[in-house]
């Protein structure tokens, strides 16, 4: 089969576009699917009173919302535009599971703990305990 100089040279630039968009694609998405991907994460849990959390919203103590540690809510230049934000949890506790709402960053907690609204800790520990031990996944 016969292909004219013009094919053979849209053919190869064509084959190397998608490659090289593959390659874009990988490398910039790859800062955030890694603490996005679904696996199951293990620390602590602990509570806190809500307010204005760092993804722009309002939250009370009835919510079932959650902070993410630092480390993997991540740093982006403007924190309510966070892939994290709004995200869903399922959190297992030593007293039952709670599936909460991402709303805002935990500084003080470590890789894998997570600071629940009072309403959603007491779905998986009473509030007397403070500090539990948990795993969770993003849903």
């Amino acid at each position: 089969m016969y292909f004219s100089n013009n094919s053979s040279l849209f053919i190869v630039i064509s084959a190397l576009f998608v490659i090289f968009s593959q390659l874009i694609i990988t490398s910039y998405s790859a800062p955030f699917s890694s603490h996005l991907q679904k696996r199951a994460f293990s620390g602590t849990a602990s509570y806190y009173e809500p307010g204005l959390g760092a993804c722009g919203v309002f939250s009370s103590s009835m919510d079932l919302i959650v902070a993410v540690n630092a480390a993997q809510f991540g740093d982006t230049p403007n924190p309510n535009e966070n892939p994290i934000c709004g995200r869903t949890v399922i959190i297992n506790g030593p007293q039952g599971t709670v599936t909460c709402q991402v709303v805002d960053r935990c500084p003080g907690c470590s890789f894998g703990d997570l600071d629940l609204s009072p309403a959603a800790f007491e779905r998986i520990a009473d509030l007397e305990q403070g500090r539990v031990p948990i795993t969770w996944d993003f849903i």
